[in-house]
């Protein structure tokens, strides 16, 4: 038995600064015992939970079943180590697998050749029990990903029960130039707890990662609804049984969209092309209303949820640019956004001062290798009767009057 199977205990890895907010989601999705930790929360689960983490999860970016861990010292013993597993109940020689690794605070200090000691064990196995066969590494693709990681000498070998990537959900074929991870935006859509009374607009809407996260959450669509392959399909005493029943469950929840509810709009017709074919690929997504139109020319979103991510300006290099930008976008949201609760995410914090209001709440997150900030910001109560801003579906662009194409190219 491996150690997984002993004690029901997993590892799931979390995106920068969102661990407590990953361990609330695990604590929901049935995960007991939860412990925090650095760039990841323990958890113990059984199958059906752990299927369910899996398919569920906005959140996390991995989910490790460990099945071996020993003293360490050397790159020997990962080698003599890896031999003993019977890595043909996982995988056959037929199949790709990759290898992560990483290391700290450990006598092995080069994480790509602790790596390269763990294949060679694995390989070696798979000759002596298929008459010299053995399975080819691939690290685009791999049929089974593994991971090994080694602190204080002590090494664990994991193989990794979400295969690829939980933030790849599959919607985004197309991104901009500078995209959000798709866990990131679900982590905003989580902060702005929005349950789908009052209408949410994204105004900066590129590539539409928000609007397809927050598709998702309101419709409960499950997290991985699009993809086909896990890594738990290669655990030995994988259950398929339990796993259709509960993808059947999960996906029985899921319910339809309302109009006028989820908006978005950019100024870039290409951004809102890509955000419209991105968003084609979920369910329920033809209510989602969406504009080629810059929100300085909106005349005003009322009693709703605002969501942005404006350019930083280090990725673009027009940091100038980008504070009166930000500037505009605080003028915005005072004189027309009256009742409205305002998210903006900054890949550049200071950029908050350019903003010019009052913010009533600052959350650090991390896209990718940039230490961001979620920032809230309220308007003044106004009236209680909902107003929403207009937005032109694609069949009512085309009627639109030859004057009126030419003033918005003008003002774009």
């Amino acid at each position: 038995m491996y150690n997984y199977q002993f004690d029901s205990r997993y590892f799931a890895q979390a995106p920068g600064k969102m661990e407590e907010m990953c361990a609330e989601e695990l604590q929901e999705l049935g995960a007991t015992d939860i412990e925090v930790s650095y760039r990841g929360v323990y958890f113990t689960a059984d199958k059906k939970t752990l299927y369910r983490i899996n398919y569920m999860s906005r959140m996390l970016s991995r989910v490790l079943a460990p099945l071996i861990s020993f003293r360490c010292r050397g790159t020997e013993e990962l080698t003599v180590k890896a031999r003993k597993i019977s890595w043909e109940t996982f995988f056959s020689v037929d199949q790709t697998f990759a290898i992560t690794a990483s290391v700290a605070k450990s006598r092995i200090t080069n994480s790509l050749y602790a790596s390269q000691c763990l294949k060679d064990g694995i390989v070696d196995h798979f000759r002596e029990v298929s008459r010299g066969i053995r399975p080819s590494v691939e690290t685009v693709n791999p049929d089974v990903r593994l991971n090994l990681h080694i602190e204080d000498d002590r090494a664990v070998v994991s193989l990794d029960t979400s295969g690829e990537s939980l933030h790849k959900r599959g919607y985004r074929l197309l991104a901009g130039e500078a995209p959000m991870q798709e866990t990131l935006a679900a982590a905003i859509i989580r902060l702005t707890e929005w349950d789908g009374e009052t209408p949410l607009w994204d105004c900066m809407c590129g590539s539409g990662t928000l609007l397809c996260e927050a598709l998702m959450h309101y419709c409960r669509i499950p997290a991985q609804h699009l993809r086909k392959n896990f890594g738990f399909f290669y655990l030995p005493d994988f259950d398929e049984d339990i796993w259709r029943s509960v993808k059947t469950e999960c996906d029985a929840a899921m319910r339809p969209l309302p109009p006028d509810l989820i908006s978005g709009s950019d100024i870039s017709p290409a951004a809102v092309s890509v955000a419209r074919e991105n968003l084609s690929r979920l369910p329920y997504s033809g209510a989602v209303k969406l504009a080629r139109k810059a929100f300085q020319r909106v005349p005003g979103f009322e009693n709703g949820t605002l969501l942005a991510n404006p350019p930083y300006g280090i990725r673009m290099g027009r940091l100038e640019e980008v504070k009166l930008l930000y500037g505009e976008l605080g003028d915005f949201i005072k004189q027309r956004c009256t009742g409205s609760t305002a998210f903006i995410y900054m890949g550049d914090p200071e950029l908050r001062k350019s903003i010019g209001l009052k913010t009533s709440r600052r959350v650090p997150l991390v896209n990718g290798k940039l230490e961001g900030v979620l920032v809230r910001i309220d308007s003044y109560t106004g009236s209680k009767k909902p107003y929403y801003a207009e937005f032109k579906s694609r069949e009512e662009e085309e009627k639109t009057t030859k004057t009126q194409k030419r003033e918005e190219e003008h003002e774009d």
